[in-house]
């Protein structure tokens, strides 16, 4: 096995790559394209927005979020067990290559989405979340060996910086199909759309390739490593649990990523819906929000990573959460397109900075040189799909039963308001661990 030589700008660029490869499905398939393409198609004049899957009756939105929820769940469910098999087999890169072709593969048989297909277009959007879920644990779990300690932050950063400026550049490229399709000869209004779905599937297992050529797979666990390959694997998964359960400062952060992530995750999901249903918002003008955000997001990553080296990764984690806050409460009052704009922008810096730090936190509490990284990241990674399922699940309960979408954005204030409670509790801790 190769040997990792950390803070290798070639490498760590190459690592990079990975977020600009798959963040292109986090912005077209989770975001944009694909929820109004999906929300348009599935809006008959017959039964309006219920559709028929499998001879159950559905809200449309309602069955794209169930299909969403049971991808996260599933996945936080075997994630610990996947990551102790990649552990223990040295099937590390093996296994991110698995889930990255086979989110890319899910996206690409969204070309053939049309109504009439709505059964297995809805499972194949499923299964490209199960693909990106996986794949991203992976890729995480690299941070602690291609980074020391000091430059994990701004290497997370570069990160999240690669992703939002590769998923801007597929977004445009798929407008232009999309908003012209004239230039193309094009006369079917779903081939843009569906033609979207296709270039991310490409697009991400393209991309992906540069990480999988310079990233080395991990050591096979000569200690336990056996025939047995299952009971190898649970010995793998208790052995990491107990490990993490006597770090104090993981047992602390955790819970607190947990709330916040609950309200990061779950604005960046409704964000859209939030400027239609309250403001009026067109399409056009939604997806250039997104994309503003994406691009403010770039500088909120370098900029918490410069101000994290400067006042540490906690100190900045609360002001940033602060913000946030601030910005849940600021939803509740919005009236005007402007205002929305102004809010939009604020959340890409906070939204890029918490990303990335977040990440470089976790993996800095973390002992050096473990070998078992992407066990260990398994739980943050489990951590967030869960803080997804609960935010979502409290939005669209809020706004199930008062009608009104603003109270849910307000309450999201509450995730952060506990997550801010428990960074507090985490940076008593460690001045009382230094003291």
């Amino acid at each position: 096995m190769r040997v990792i030589e950390k803070n290798n700008k070639r490498l760590i660029r190459s690592w990079s790559m990975f977020d600009w490869a798959n963040s292109a499905y986090n912005l077209v398939i989770t975001s944009t394209i694909f929820p109004a393409y999906y929300t348009a198609i599935t809006q008959t004049a017959e039964k309006g927005d219920v559709v028929s899957f499998f001879g159950f009756e559905v809200v449309n939105t309602a069955l794209s979020n169930f299909a969403l929820a049971f991808s996260y769940l599933f996945m936080a469910f075997v994630l610990p067990f996947l990551s102790s098999y990649a552990d223990v087999q040295g099937k590390k890169k093996s296994m991110m290559m698995f889930f990255t072709y086979f989110g890319a593969i899910a996206c690409m048989g969204l070309f053939f989405f049309r109504l009439e297909t709505l059964e297995m277009s809805v499972i194949l959007f499923g299964l490209a979340a199960m693909g990106y879920i996986g794949g991203v644990l992976f890729n995480n779990s690299y941070l602690p060996e291609i980074a020391t300690v000091d430059k994990q932050d701004s290497v997370s950063a570069q990160g999240f910086a690669y992703g939002y400026v590769g998923c801007v550049i597929l977004q445009l490229i798929c407008l232009v199909f999309i908003i012209k399709p004239e230039w193309f000869g094009i006369i079917d209004a779903s081939f843009g759309p569906r033609l979207s779905f296709l270039l991310v599937g490409v697009w991400w297992a393209g991309f992906s390739t540069i990480p999988f050529f310079a990233l080395p797979n991990n050591q096979k666990s000569v200690i336990r490593a056996s025939k047995k390959v299952f009971r190898t694997v649970i010995i793998e998964y208790r052995i990491v649990l107990r490990r993490i359960q006597k770090m104090e400062r993981i047992r602390r952060f955790l819970p607190a990523y947990f709330f916040y992530s609950a309200g990061v995750q779950t604005v960046m999901i409704v964000a859209a819906a939030f400027g239609a249903k309250e403001l009026q918002l067109e399409s056009s003008k939604l997806i250039i929000t997104i994309l503003l955000i994406q691009l403010v997001a770039i500088f909120g990553a370098f900029l918490m990573s410069k101000l994290s080296a400067k006042f540490g990764n906690i100190k900045i984690l609360i002001v940033v959460v602060l913000v946030w806050i601030g910005v849940c409460v600021s939803a509740f009052f919005i009236k005007t397109e402007t205002a929305f704009y102004v809010l939009a922008c604020l959340v890409g810096l906070v939204m890029g900075g918490i990303q990335s730090l977040s990440r470089s936190t976790y993996s800095k509490f973390l002992p050096e040189n473990i070998k078992d990284t992407t066990s260990f990241f398994s739980f943050y990674d489990i951590t967030e799909k869960l803080a997804i399922v609960l935010g979502l699940f409290s939005f669209g309960l809020i706004e199930q039963f008062t009608h009104n979408i603003r109270y849910s954005a307000l309450f999201l204030s509450v995730f952060f308001i506990i997550g801010c409670g428990l960074l507090f509790r985490l940076l008593r801790f460690n001045k009382a661990m230094t003291s």
